[in-house]
């Protein structure tokens, strides 16, 4: 039997954000959390000519994508103004938790028609949470990711 709290919890629309757009289509995007998957995601959206605006715990493990051209912010709110869209991918859904309901988390800083897109593998019950915290207007994404940190080097 199906566990209805596993089910999914929103409209599924689909969101594409090309790594390898234009420079006539540059984009601000935020972005938390430079591990080994969003430091190579970050060097993708840099590369194809896009803003990158980023926050992660540790200023010093940001240094590789601060080299490439993104810009530091203090906190995850800070790293979200005036940005369409902000990603994270952090390492547990704690992880999940802090930067968006901490204090100048994701939450506090958000505003409508941005889209939050988490990509670390989480847990449902914290999706339907962030979702009926969010402000009217904001568009909420879980999209988990696979292929490791080659396939976030290769934008594969």
């Amino acid at each position: 039997m199906i566990d209805q709290e596993e089910l999914p919890i929103l409209n599924q629309q689909r969101v594409t954000i090309n790594a390898n757009q234009s420079r006539g289509d540059m984009m601000k995007i935020g972005f938390i959390g430079t591990g080994v998957m969003g430091t190579g995601m970050i060097a993708n959206l840099l590369k194809a000519g896009n803003q990158v605006q980023v926050y992660n715990r540790t200023k010093a493990h940001a240094q590789k994508v601060l080299d490439l051209g993104a810009k530091w912010y203090d906190t995850p709110a800070l790293a979200m103004q005036n940005c369409e869209v902000v990603m994270s991918i952090v390492g547990y859904p704690k992880d999940v938790e802090q930067i968006y309901f901490g204090e100048d988390g994701l939450l506090s800083g958000a505003v409508p028609g941005q889209y939050l897109i988490d990509m670390t593998t989480s847990r449902p019950a914290l999706d339907k949470k962030i979702v009926a915290a969010a402000p009217a207007g904001v568009h909420i994404l879980d999209a988990p990711v696979s292929g490791g940190d080659l396939g976030a080097k290769t934008a594969r």
